[in-house]
């Protein structure tokens, strides 16, 4: 069910829940299930990590035996005559001890482990913010389509409404005989499409609610109903610049290319690590029965342990890993130039929403003074046609272009809007 605990004031009506659209990006960031899938991913690699690290504790054994021995069977002159005695001093044996080992030097294959899986963890969390983001600038982009759809819906009311007082108008004229019958009947088709244009919009709108539903992660028979218009605030272009400029480093993209180079550094130390040599400590404490450390053997326990040191040191390593090395340099190589045309593409991507962001602010403000001349335009023809001094054409072309210019309104604002989420999550700040 939806559980939404903003403090900000969204208001609930059955299953109908008004929000801002911060508000449908934070739920969409908290409770999407690729980000939740990428969260499991972060603790998963987390794990992974605190085991690279537990890797370096000593290894320690405990173990016991016990043996119960058949006759002893021996054979002289062949195998043709033989005789069965009790194995000496006993039938029985047994054994429980404990045995410790501790890497002590490597050649710097720990620690290459523990950075690798360190750079792994690193990884899934870029991984988990940027899954983030990417559902951020999907819910972004489905709240902000239907919040123009919702604006188109009220235009193709208002368009409906003049469609109906048009018919209207035109019947009471042809009743009078100052129209033909063909004014009539295309009266009547331009309202009929209209009607068809709100049912199709109103489709739209629940298709567009619906995808918003998955983005949230809530019920299909959830409604949300956008607070914010497409008027809301837009930051100055200018605002921006600080992240166009920091985006060829900040980019989710480029960090996560950035961390495949360390993961790459540190599987060539790995490599590197087995050409050096090893050295390890080692201990063992054991009760043992019978004693078979002297001679004869006897018919006793005995406890015993040893500490040590172990080296040892690959001659074949010089040559079998020669090309390991060879190999593992170049990989890195290859990833330093990614990372470099990754940084290329993000800086060349957000200069061009930069570039379309400031574009979109002007087209806001072209479109608002289109909206007042069409309106007006749309009066005067209006008043011309009901004094038969135009045509019907040119007024409905004016209803058309009032219609399209207050949609293009929106559209501008929202795109704007767009825009500037695509330059958030581009350079990695959604």
């Amino acid at each position: 069910m939806l559980d939404i605990t903003f403090v900000s004031a969204q208001e609930r009506a059955g299953n109908n829940y008004k929000l801002t659209l911060a508000e449908a990006v934070q739920f969409a960031k908290n409770q999407n299930k690729w980000v939740q899938a990428a969260n499991i991913g972060e603790n998963a690699a987390g794990e992974d990590r605190k085991d690279a690290y537990n890797a370096a504790l000593p290894t320690i054994n405990v173990g016991t035996s016990y043996q119960r021995f058949s006759q002893l069977t021996l054979f002289s002159q062949g195998l043709s005559h033989s005789t069965t005695i009790p194995l000496p001093p006993t039938q029985n044996a047994a054994a429980i001890g404990v045995d410790a080992s501790f890497n002590i030097y490597s050649g710097g294959r720990q620690r290459a482990l523990q950075k690798e899986s360190t750079s792994h963890f690193k990884l899934a969390k870029l991984n988990t913010r940027d899954q983030s983001g990417n559902i951020a600038l999907q819910t972004a982009n489905q709240y902000l389509d239907l919040v123009k759809l919702n604006d188109l819906q009220k235009f193709i009311l208002d368009q409906l409404k003049r469609a109906q007082t048009r018919l209207n108008n035109i019947n009471s004229l042809y009743k009078n005989q100052k129209v033909t019958k063909s004014d009539v009947l295309r009266a009547e088709v331009t309202l009929a499409n209209v009607e068809l244009s709100l049912q199709q919009n109103e489709n739209d709108i629940s298709i567009a609610n619906q995808k918003l539903d998955v983005l949230m992660d809530v019920p299909d028979s959830v409604r949300i109903s956008p607070v914010d218009s497409a008027g809301m605030p837009k930051p100055e272009s200018s605002s921006l610049l600080p992240l166009i400029e920091a985006a060829g480093v900040s980019s989710y993209s480029v960090q996560k290319t950035a961390e495949n180079v360390e993961v790459q550094r540190a599987r060539l130390r790995g490599v590197q690590s087995s050409n050096k040599p090893n050295l390890s400590f080692y201990t063992a404490y054991g009760l043992n029965y019978p004693n078979y450390l002297v001679f004869p053997p006897v018919n006793q326990a005995y406890a015993v342990g040893f500490v040590g040191l172990k080296a040892q040191y690959s001659i074949s390593s010089l040559y079998h890993n020669k090309s390991k090395v060879a190999a593992g340099k170049l990989r890195v190589k290859e990833l330093e130039v990614q990372q470099e045309a990754y940084s290329d593409e993000v800086r060349t991507d957000i200069k061009s929403y930069y570039i379309k962001y400031a574009e979109a602010l002007s087209r806001i403000s072209v479109n608002e003074h289109s909206v007042q001349q069409a309106e007006v335009n749309y009066r005067i023809v209006n008043t011309k046609y009901l004094n038969q001094l135009s045509l019907l054409t040119d007024l409905l072309d004016a209803d058309n272009l009032y219609q399209e210019s207050r949609f293009s309104l929106v559209k501008a604002q929202t795109d704007a809007l767009a825009i500037y989420y695509h330059i958030l999550y581009t350079s990695g700040n959604l």
